[in-house]
């Protein structure tokens, strides 16, 4: 690490660090454009999104080159501008990932790469910014920083309220966060009514079943939940499970189907669809709490526990996580054992099969 002494700097010019803007004095030594006030500062970034970018920050950081030729100079602005989206597009993704992992700390030096970046590509007022905003939003109220939450959110909203052209997608992200942040307040009624447009808009681009609506019906379940009013967050939580369930299940379905025997390769089928990053992350947290709620509920469902385990053997199947898929499989065939008229027995019993047959594959692989 190397220590940067700012009045070895040209006059006029202010080292300021990443994460705070503050004074910088210490100086990223793998990627030397990167500076912070602080090591708590070097080492929160580092372990968010910072190793990842290191290397990527080089050329965008880097004095433009003197070049001859209009013809060189606009290339070199067409390349700089495509590195600059590729940082956006990988610390929002991370970012999200983050937040859905539950590391609302680690969310933050991610999510502010992000934004200076959108700001700097797509300028301070483009819708381009809402998702970050959003992110940042949400990784403050599971930090319970509310007033830090509200004022990320009121930019969001200003944003999407004056571009006309703005997606349901965005609309949809938008009313999720403000009703996680009425919940956080436990203003219940006003979170309903965000919650309810987010799933509203997510089913006017993907239909009430898929998805991208679970987190809406998940949130308001949890809201039903913390009111005592059972029922109705019941009924939303094996909607929630039903909606991962299907889809799962239409994902594994293809790959078995699609399959290649292989002793040696998990085969993903390019033209199948899959999940992302986040999407699989999203599910985990997801089916988790479900679980977790429902084994500490009084009265026991095993056909709701056994919905839920199946979900999460499919999940860590798909993922090529096969000794996980594996625990997950004894833990749902134990559960069956209990419900003989299980309807979904037989999909089970494929699943459990071609598990198996893809860890034996790795144990003679191995040896």
């Amino acid at each position: 690490m190397a220590i940067v002494n700012p009045l070895s700097t040209p006059k006029g010019v202010t080292l300021s660090c990443e994460l705070c803007h503050s004074p910088a004095y210490i100086q990223c030594n793998g990627c030397k454009v990167t500076y912070y006030c602080d090591k708590d500062h070097q080492r929160a970034d580092w372990d968010s999104i910072h190793e990842k970018i290191c290397q990527l920050l080089i050329p965008v950081r880097a004095p433009v080159p003197f070049l001859n030729s209009a013809e060189e100079r606009t290339h070199s602005m067409e390349q700089l501008l495509l590195r600059k989206k590729h940082i956006i597009e990988l610390t929002t993704k991370e970012a999200q990932r983050l937040v859905y992992e539950g590391r609302h700390i680690d969310v933050i030096p991610a999510a502010t790469h992000a934004l200076s970046f959108s700001i700097d590509v797509h300028g301070l007022t483009s819708v381009e910014l809402v998702l970050v905003y959003l992110i940042l939003a949400e990784a403050n109220i599971g930090l319970g920083n509310l007033t830090q939450a509200e004022e990320y959110l009121s930019h969001a909203s200003w944003t999407v309220l004056k571009t006309a052209e703005c997606s349901n997608i965005i609309r949809s992200k938008l009313h999720h966060n403000l009703g996680l942040l009425y919940s956080a307040k436990g203003q219940f009624e006003d979170s309903l009514y965000h919650l309810s447009n987010n799933v509203y808009y997510a089913s006017t681009v993907s239909g009430p079943n898929d998805i991208s609506t679970s987190g809406g019906f998940f949130q308001m379940a949890n809201i039903f939940f913390r009111q005592n009013k059972m029922v109705i967050a019941d009924s939303l939580y094996t909607e929630v499970t039903d909606i991962w369930h299907s889809h799962l299940s239409k994902l594994v379905d293809d790959q078995i189907q699609a399959s290649i025997r292989s002793d040696s390769v998990w085969f993903i089928d390019a033209d199948h669809e899959s999940l992302d990053e986040n999407q699989e992350a999203e599910a985990l947290q997801i089916l988790s709490a479900i679980l977790d709620i429902r084994a500490q509920a009084a009265k026991k469902e095993p056909a709701k526990m056994a919905d839920i385990l199946h979900g999460l053997t499919m999940l860590f199947f798909l993922q090529g996580d096969f000794h996980k898929a594996h625990e997950w499989g004894k833990r749902l065939l134990q559960i069956i054992q209990q419900l003989p008229k299980y309807d979904k027995s037989d999909s089970i019993a494929a699943l459990i099969q071609s598990i198996e047959r893809k860890l034996s594959t790795k144990q003679v692989t191995s040896s």
